[in-house]
């Protein structure tokens, strides 16, 4: 069988991360090509620290990372290559205008000109920004900003995509884009990890979910797997209720 097959989107052995105390200890996650992968947990469960990690964004104290069988320790640049990381505050350059900030970012990730400007007129028009187009992102609303923020990573068609938090601040239509969108790039074969405090969303996206609770993986599956692990039948949050409180 071909190796390109069967390799692992995300592979995480052993992950460490202290901050005077432990916040991530001894994470292992495997995440499959066109696999939605929901990493849910309460505050200070680790989720961020992790994905920044996975990123590239901070160095573990301990354990591995492979992103499309890339070292992200030893080749941060070819493991950042077929990635993207979306933080929970949508970053961007608000002097420039939707076009003008996915040109800029086509452009250190080096996607011929002539695609970029097809891929940046696609997700405008997708995400419900092409008459904002020409606007400076700086008079825009979070959620504007935050769907700009979105079109940026896809830009470069990563092969794994890092969400913290990725539909904060939408309206229930721009959520509804954004999530269409997201489905449409794993149905493609690419590989999703998201972190969501809205349960309801890892419950309808996401085909696997892990539970973390300080640092530590509590249970991880689908939602039949996650119930019979907590012993509880309900829905996810009250499997996430009850694994977190007897954590």
């Amino acid at each position: 069988m071909d190796a390109s097959v069967t390799q692992a989107a995300l592979e995480v052995r052993g992950l460490a991360k202290s901050f005077g105390r432990k916040v991530v200890e001894g994470l292992d996650l495997h995440i499959h090509p066109g696999e939605f992968y929901a990493l849910l947990g309460p505050n200070g469960a680790g989720k961020t620290t992790t994905l920044r990690m996975i990123a590239g964004l901070m160095r573990p104290d301990a354990g591995s990372i492979r992103v499309f069988g890339r070292d992200v320790l030893a080749d941060p640049l070819g493991a950042k290559a077929v990635m993207a990381w979306i933080p929970d505050e949508p970053l961007l350059y608000d002097r420039l205008s939707p076009l003008e900030y996915l040109a800029f970012v086509a452009g250190l990730w080096q996607v011929p000109p002539a695609l970029a400007k097809s891929r940046a007129d696609e997700l405008l028009e997708t995400l419900g920004l092409w008459p904002h187009r020409h606007e400076r992102c700086e008079g825009f609303s979070r959620g504007m900003k935050q769907k700009t923020v979105l079109a940026g990573a896809l830009i470069h068609d990563p092969k794994f995509l890092l969400l913290d938090e990725p539909l904060t601040g939408l309206d229930a239509a721009a959520a509804r884009l954004v999530k269409d969108l997201l489905r449409r790039h794993v149905e493609r074969g690419a590989a999703i990890i998201l972190t969501t405090h809205i349960l309801e969303v890892a419950e309808r996206l996401a085909s696997r979910i892990g539970i973390l609770s300080g640092g530590l993986l509590l249970a991880e599956g689908d939602l039949p797997a996650l119930r019979a692990q907590a012993g509880v039948h309900g829905s996810l949050e009250d499997v996430f209720l009850h694994l977190t409180a007897t954590a």
